[in-house]
């Protein structure tokens, strides 16, 4: 544990002065997301201004709702993408070859080694925005729904990242990843704009239990809202542990089905 601290830290320092000696690495993110952010903030506004609920949820769940989600991508995109995203590749091209023969895991040197602080702005942001969402619901927060949202958001980043390993795990079995990749972002674009309370059935099964975006921004709000039940609380712990486990599983029989490209 302490060895894989002191890599960690290295690998920072390294990706740090990578970042800024190519700033435009550092700045780019950074637009990008402020601007997804906006357009999000523009639709949510059009769609407001028809109607005042959507499912249960008011006005107030909603802008808390978006934040959420966007609170967990900033987190996602600062710390683990850009090292997972580049997964497929390793696998195609060999380059998967140099992680397996360090005396660190792979998995970890992979999530760490593209750490982008250039998104940092847009946790506050989000921050912003679900402090805005509170005041126009009405809500009373106290420390435990502080507390408790805090934990699940959390757990719903270690979600989002466990998804993503697994998929891109999948290139270990087959040569193009495209059409899996399509899917996870067909998900995510419909996660991001519809709260999970509103699916319903075979929707709801899948989003939530199969692959379960639904809950990635559903489960917080209701938590800071306090309008998630204990079974509810219980459910989105247990999703984090049998993905996180089924993650580490997959993971390991990818690699073991790897062929070196020495070989």
């Amino acid at each position: 544990m302490k060895n894989n601290y002191r890599f960690i830290k290295e690998l920072l320092k390294l990706r740090m002065s990578h970042l800024m000696a190519f700033r435009l690495g550092f700045f780019g993110p950074l637009f990008v997301d402020v601007s997804l952010f906006f357009i999000q903030l523009l639709v949510f506004q059009a769609i407001f201004s028809n109607v005042d609920r959507i499912g249960s949820w008011g006005q107030g769940e909603m802008i808390i709702f978006i934040g959420t989600f966007s609170l967990v991508d900033a987190i996602n995109m600062t710390v683990y993408f850009f090292g997972v995203l580049t997964i497929p590749d390793k696998v195609r091209t060999g380059e998967m070859d140099l992680y397996l023969t360090k005396p660190v895991s792979p998995l970890l040197r992979i999530t760490f080694e593209k750490v982008n602080p250039g998104t940092l702005p847009q946790l506050l942001f989000s921050v912003g925005v679900i402090a805005y969402g509170v005041s126009v619901g009405g809500f009373q927060i106290g420390m435990i729904q502080v507390i408790g949202y805090i934990l699940f958001i959390a757990i719903m980043t270690l979600l989002f990242y466990d998804l993503e390993i697994m998929l891109r795990t999948t290139s270990f079995f087959i040569i193009s990843t495209t059409g899996i990749l399509k899917l996870e972002e067909a998900g995510l674009d419909l996660c991001m704009k519809i709260p999970g309370v509103i699916f319903q059935r075979g929707f709801k099964i899948f989003f939530y239990a199969i692959l379960p975006y639904g809950v990635i921004a559903t489960l917080p709000t209701q938590v800071l809202t306090s309008s998630l039940s204990v079974p509810g609380i219980i459910f989105g712990m247990g999703i984090v542990a049998v993905f996180t486990a089924l993650m580490l599983w997959f993971w390991k029989l990818g690699l073991r089905h790897y062929n070196s490209a020495s070989s």
